[in-house]
């Protein structure tokens, strides 16, 4: 009896002494972690600056949080009027990098691969296609991104409109642009919606055609540097008064004042006929309009055979924190939305994306993808260049074409002006 009352009390002890342990583990995690460090949950920080996709990407997040239930992710979008660059870097100056962010790539690449992971044995790079691996390969051949897409953009128009003012063949070239503007101006139509109170919507996405229209963007770019090249005297530099002129005569009230929000809307309710944008904006204007009948044009310079071209890159590129505590389950979140059903579905139809991946068929496009597309398979596109520009020069070029827009300087002053934006930075 007493060797049995002894096994009793230290069964007792020991199934005691076992609970205390897993109590205290549970405790001391909050809840989240189990005695097995296998079920341990984690939660990881996404940064993203495409405010179009925000919802979208958050249903995302919940099917593979469905799969993967140890894998948290805590969504923070800026993007659209707000400057998400500067947010990013108050992230990391706060000592809060998330550990999946964006990166534009080729100079903002060299900013930051100190802070970047090598992706280069990643499984999906096998499918990338190259124009997708350019911006954000270094000169070793080291990978740091996963590509978001491709997207384009120009004047996407409303064939509706144009059909009404009686504008039967789609413009390529700025004399036919600007006929365009009068015949709807005469029909009681605005022609644009511009949206010049952003400053990267001017001095990012409209600027970049001179740049691009060059016939080596690149050494253009170098000599801008290494001062052999000017933006006074430059044929496309002086053709692109033009379309400036054009989108504010032909524009909406205010163009100045006007946001992302409100250019875009503009355009989806009707109340313009074109918006410099790109196929970003498709969600938002089905959202608004589902019934919106609307291709691509190009912005053309001048009336050459080559203005009829389409600005075609990689917007963004996905990025590991290479300081993560989550990296293995950084990349395998990226893994799974490049290769799995689920993540594939969301990136055409869902997010309306272009993929930049030969495993993906790009269905499920809405007009404005399919426009891309088609500039793409016939060879009509030009690059994006600000990627290569000087770091800060972006913004300095919006505040020139503003002013020159609210008629506080003359355009020869403007060139000036996106000269010393420039020579300031080298």
């Amino acid at each position: 009896m007493k060797r049995l009352l002894g096994l009793c009390l230290s069964m007792i002890l020991s199934v005691g002494i076992l609970a205390a342990c897993g109590s205290k583990s549970e405790e001391s995690s909050g809840g989240e972690v189990k005695s097995d460090d296998s079920d341990k949950v984690v939660t990881l920080n996404l940064f993203n600056p495409k405010v179009e996709i925000a919802d979208e990407l958050q249903e995302l997040l919940k099917e593979f949080e469905a799969e993967h239930p140890n894998i948290k992710f805590s969504l923070e979008t800026i993007g659209g009027g707000a400057d998400s660059d500067a947010a990013l870097k108050a992230k990391f100056a706060s000592g809060q990098a998330p550990d999946i962010f964006n990166n534009g790539g080729f100079k903002q690449l060299e900013l930051w691969k100190e802070h970047l992971a090598d992706l280069s044995d990643e499984p999906w790079v096998e499918h990338l296609l190259p124009i997708g691996a350019a911006p954000m390969t270094d000169e070793d051949g080291k990978l740091y991104g996963m590509p978001f897409n491709l997207e384009g953009y120009g004047f996407i128009y409303n064939k509706d409109l144009f059909e009404q003012a009686g504008v039967t063949e789609a413009p390529k070239t700025i004399s036919e642009l600007i006929d365009a503007a009068e015949k709807l101006e005469q029909n009681g139509i605005t022609p644009f919606a511009a949206g010049y109170g952003e400053w990267w919507v001017v001095g990012q996405h409209l600027i970049n055609v001179p740049f691009a229209q060059q016939d080596d963007p690149n050494a253009f770019i170098e000599n801008l540097t290494n001062g052999t090249e000017t933006f006074k005297g430059n044929s496309h530099f002086e053709n692109f008064k033009q379309i400036i002129d054009a989108e504010i005569k032909f524009g909406n009230t205010n163009p100045l004042t006007t946001d992302y929000n409100t250019q875009v809307t503009l355009f989806a309710t009707g109340q313009a006929a074109m918006l410099q944008q790109g196929n970003w904006t498709e969600n938002m204007i089905y959202e608004i309009n589902p019934d919106m009948n609307m291709a691509f044009l190009p912005i053309p310079l001048n009336d050459e055979e080559g203005a009829d071209r389409l600005p075609v890159g990689v917007p963004n590129s996905w990025v590991i924190n290479k300081n993560s505590e989550h990296i293995e389950e950084a990349k395998l979140f990226l893994n799974w939305m490049v290769s799995s059903e689920v993540g594939q579905r969301y990136i055409t139809e869902e997010f309306a994306f272009i993929p930049a991946f030969d495993n993906i068929e790009p269905t499920g496009l809405g007009a404005l993808g399919e426009s891309i597309l088609e500039y793409s398979l016939a060879d009509k596109t030009i690059p994006w260049t600000w990627f290569m520009w000087l770091d800060g020069a972006n913004q300095d070029f919006g505040a020139a074409i503003q002013e020159y827009a609210a008629e506080q300087i003359d355009y020869e002053t403007m060139l000036e002006r996106l000269q010393t934006a420039w020579d300031s930075r080298k």
